[in-house]
């Protein structure tokens, strides 16, 4: 079991992302501020890393931090400014999450980034994911996927057998101040069944959906 260290002074998001990573089989520990990093800086195996804490700039402190131990970090910002984002991977930053952002994007950015500790593919009969490149082939050939029916795709694969509302699929899929509809849900399920055949993804009449372990 992986486990991280997530930074976010946002309450809400900040619980969020816990029991997200959590509910993926990851350990988490959540700050709200840099005061308690470097103690917990040694135990983790990556980091999620907002960049504007309350307590300032953690881009200042982050290569103090990587000089304790070498560790991914992704950093979490609402600045969208290409010489910040540049800013951010001259500090030591392996990658750099815009907000608003998908639960499931931010996933597959930690996959990739703990890809020798994590899994490289996952299997679903004929169809394979590859969660770090965020491929999919079906029958070994490349399948192309819109980055929300990937991130749905990826959801239902890692659960197999269980079902989600449409409103947990809206949360976690389209994610932090997005404001989609349930329609949204059932149109995205449509397109990947008529795009992976062997899919199946089996409907909860005025609940949501459920991929059929096989």
């Amino acid at each position: 079991m992986s486990h991280l260290l997530l930074i976010e002074d946002d309450t809400l998001l900040g619980e969020g992302l816990r029991q997200f990573f959590e509910s993926h089989g990851f350990q988490c520990t959540w700050l709200v501020d840099s005061h308690k990093v470097e103690k917990h800086w040694y135990h983790v195996d990556l980091v999620i890393l907002d960049r504007q804490l309350t307590d300032g700039d953690s881009l200042i402190q982050l290569p103090h931090w990587l000089s304790l131990k070498a560790l991914p970090v992704i950093v979490l910002t609402a600045k969208i400014e290409v010489e910040q984002r540049v800013e951010g991977l001259m500090a030591g930053a392996k990658d750099y999450v815009v907000k608003p952002f998908s639960h499931q994007e931010l996933l597959a950015r930690i996959y990739a980034q703990l890809r020798p500790l994590g899994e490289s593919q996952l299997l679903y009969g004929p169809i394979k994911v590859e969660p770090g490149s965020r491929n999919v082939y079906w029958q070994n050939e490349s399948v192309m996927l819109k980055p929300k029916e990937f991130d749905l795709l990826l959801l239902l694969i890692q659960n197999p057998g269980r079902v989600f509302h449409r409103e947990e699929l809206l949360n976690k899929i389209w994610g932090y101040q997005a404001f989609p509809t349930t329609r949204t849900v059932d149109n995205h399920v449509l397109r990947l069944r008529q795009k992976l055949p062997d899919l199946a993804i089996e409907t909860h009449r005025g609940v949501g959906y459920r991929l059929v372990m096989l």
